[in-house]
């Protein structure tokens, strides 16, 4: 039960960073006049795909997190790391949709990627446990991501 309960903290902790990184970043991607007249690259996914992309990432990482939470919220630097993280989420919507701050908006998709590797090596483990697998959607998107941003800095 008490895995339950953890699970849906993290839950609402990661989709809480979400929620707010989408309120400051003013309107939809769909509705930004600024971000629809973009040069975007050639592999950008369909709006929809964001939204399933997210549900599955958050899902993942919200159980990782439960079934490591001893780890995360016992020890202060694990705790720092993964509050570093989630004002990262949070920061990077604003940032480039709001701001329009393409080139500052990269390095905090490589933030959010090392503040993942960080939190998993300061919990002792390697990609190769298990439980770290529960991470690669996360990254795969980040990296997805971190080509997108990197493609409109470059290209518009």
């Amino acid at each position: 039960m008490r895995k339950i309960a953890v699970f849906v903290l993290f839950l609402a902790l990661n989709f809480g960073a979400l929620a707010i990184g989408g309120i400051l970043m003013g309107a939809s991607p769909v509705e930004n006049n600024w971000y629809t007249s973009l040069n975007q690259a050639p592999w950008t996914p369909p709006g929809f795909v964001f939204g399933i992309a997210w549900t599955i990432i958050m899902l993942c990482f919200s159980m990782y997190l439960a079934t490591s939470s001893d780890f995360v919220l016992s020890e202060p630097k694990r705790r720092k790391t993964y509050i570093i993280h989630l004002v990262l989420n949070v920061a990077w919507n604003p940032v480039f949709f709001y701001l329009h701050l393409t080139w500052l908006a990269f390095p905090i998709l490589i933030g959010l990627i090392l503040t993942l590797i960080q939190l998993n090596r300061q919990m002792g483990y390697t990609f190769s446990t298990p439980k770290s697998w529960l991470l690669f959607p996360y990254f795969i998107w980040l990296a997805i991501a971190a080509s997108l941003n990197a493609y409109i800095a470059i290209m518009n």
